[in-house]
């Protein structure tokens, strides 16, 4: 973790700096962004059909049916979208990144980029750290729509809700804040993601089985920041008292 920080705070002054490689860059992207895109999906739909099924059928009891689609745009706005998105871009991602670097690191690629007078932290960290930062937020706006339709479907299908006071309950329920904080966390994440896995695989040592270890460390690592950031960032962005479920009544 000390790394980790270490290293963020080099990515921090490279960037400032403007030393960004645009290549490589877009390369990662690529990489971060429409490779994930398909697994992230699948994930959605199922997260916002699971969800509406175990919220719908007690809503329904209660004779509150007419919000079940405002209840579930705000648990994937505020935490499912952004907080799975983020886990498996770890899983995807960041082990890749972990694997890549140590792969280097313990067949001396480093140390020959080091000689030939190429900055690690330019060349490696920044473009994977801007990748996930800027692909992670799209891919989070992409599965909170895929899970809003997932919903849906089983509320329409399955439940006999009007599609009509599904989406109009989620318009209602939404705030701009809600989507802008999406975005924020989604960035966060992206970051930590990309730090832990690129510190994790420079400070690789021990030949392929340190590679397997790093990998594997970095994946855990990054699952406990996304989840503790989380705590912290939905508590300093939702203090108080809510008011999403106000206009309903």
């Amino acid at each position: 973790m000390l790394a980790a920080i270490f290293l963020g705070g080099q990515v921090l002054v490279h960037l400032l700096r403007g030393k960004i490689h645009r290549r490589n860059t877009l390369d990662q992207m690529a990489a971060v962004g429409p490779d994930s895109l398909f697994i992230a999906l699948l994930t959605a739909i199922f997260v916002g059909a699971v969800f509406t099924i175990q919220v719908a059928r007690e809503f329904i009891n209660f004779g509150a049916g007419n919000i079940v689609g405002g209840v579930l745009s705000v648990a994937l706005t505020r935490e499912l979208s952004p907080v799975l998105t983020a886990v498996i871009l770890a899983g995807r991602v960041g082990s890749a990144f972990a694997a890549e670097i140590g792969t280097m690191r313990v067949t001396e690629q480093i140390d020959a980029m080091l000689m030939l007078k190429t900055d690690p932290i330019d060349y490696l960290v920044i473009p994977r750290v801007l990748a996930c930062c800027l692909m992670l937020p799209v891919l989070t706006l992409l599965s909170l729509v895929t899970g809003m339709l997932g919903g849906l479907i089983i509320a329409t299908n399955i439940y006999n809700l009007s599609d009509t006071v599904f989406l109009d309950s989620a318009r209602n329920f939404l705030d701009i804040w809600d989507i802008f904080s999406a975005m924020i966390k989604a960035c966060c994440f992206g970051t930590f993601i990309a730090v832990i896995g690129c510190s994790w695989g420079l400070t690789t040592t021990g030949g392929a089985k340190g590679v397997g270890q790093s990998t594997t460390t970095a994946v855990v690592t990054a699952l406990l920041i996304i989840f503790i950031s989380n705590f912290f960032l939905s508590w300093l962005m939702f203090q108080g008292a809510g008011s999403a479920f106000v206009p309903e009544f």
